[in-house]
């Protein structure tokens, strides 16, 4: 990630308190909160070793159809109507066959074709993820913390975005400044950057920013479990988004969790977007915020926007 390889496995841990030894530890979160933590011996800045990926045939299946995520969108219209959530991000997966082939093949290309902010990869035993990220879920220096949340997606070269994905960003942002409130000293919470529109690989996406200074003798224990799951890819309330979630969708894995490294009070982890990731299969994530004010059908075509230009690198058919 960002120049940095990792090499030499040393240990791999499921219990956040092993970061408290000032070690470099790659970590991996899943939606679900599942906590992967793994010690490497040798860190250098060194270019990722390039290796040959031979494009994948076939189709992709999706976890939810288009009926299905129509359907999936109108009952969180539903859900906002009642007064039960505000806004909810709504997922599915797509799956293709597993050819055998290592994803470093696979990240090599996307590090050519796609370059993002926070591109990552991760091998460890029993784990095996590729990821373009393009969204930052926490950096630290010391103890100043940042997010930068992304809500708001649309074709490179677009007009301006429009009022429901700034006050879809803007509900974001407002969820992520009470999260920090819960890790970060009082009145230190502020929001440096709103509403910026970047250009990545293909799409424009808009941004906003959240810092704080962190509480004195926080644990990163008691930061991620503050934190996670990340609530740009969850919706707000927390609590009732993620409820929806639930009841609407196959467990999600290391998709929408946190991607990086922390190494004592130092961390830069990413919002597990734009990934893929190995286990019965080659699975590739992808969704859209959905509020009241939402197209059923249109956010559809956004989670396709997202998916076509990684799964084109990658290969199958994208249906």
């Amino acid at each position: 990630m960002g120049g940095r390889l990792a090499t030499d496995l040393v240990e791999v841990s499921h219990d956040p308190e092993c970061l408290s030894d000032g070690g470099f530890w790659a970590v991996s979160t899943t939606f679900e909160n599942h906590f992967t933590a793994a010690k490497f011996a040798t860190v250098v800045n060194a270019p990722f070793p390039t290796t040959a990926w031979i494009p994948l045939r076939g189709n992709w299946s999706s976890s939810l159809e288009q009926d299905q995520y129509v359907g999936y969108v109108e009952r969180i219209r539903s859900a906002v109507a009642e007064g039960w959530v505000y806004q909810v991000n709504a997922c599915r997966r797509l799956t293709h066959a597993d050819d055998g082939q290592s994803l470093r093949g696979l990240f090599s290309e996307i590090l050519k074709n796609n370059p993002a902010p926070w591109a990552s990869y991760l091998e460890i035993p029993g784990e095996m993820i590729a990821s373009a990220s393009p969204e930052l879920f926490l950096s630290r220096n010391e103890s100043i913390v940042k997010t930068s949340p992304i809500k708001g997606t649309q074709p490179a070269n677009a007009q301006k975005f429009g009022t429901k994905d700034q006050a879809e960003n803007v509900m974001i942002v407002d969820l992520m400044r009470n999260d920090f409130g819960r890790i970060c000293k009082s009145g230190t919470v502020e929001v440096p950057r709103l509403l910026s529109s970047e250009e990545h690989p293909g799409l424009q996406h808009l941004v906003s920013d959240v810092q704080g200074e962190l509480l004195d003798d926080i644990s990163w224990s008691q930061i991620i479990t503050a934190l996670s799951p990340p609530g740009s890819v969850s919706g707000a309330p927390k609590s009732s988004a993620l409820q929806v979630i639930s009841e609407n969708e196959i467990a999600r894995g290391p998709y929408c969790g946190a991607l990086g490294w922390i190494e004592g009070n130092q961390a830069v982890l990413s919002v597990a977007i734009r990934t893929f990731w190995k286990d019965a299969g080659i699975n590739f994530g992808t969704g859209a915020g959905i509020t009241w004010g939402s197209d059923a059908t249109a956010e559809w075509e956004e989670t396709q926007l997202k998916a076509r230009r990684l799964i084109s690198i990658a290969g199958g058919e994208l249906l």
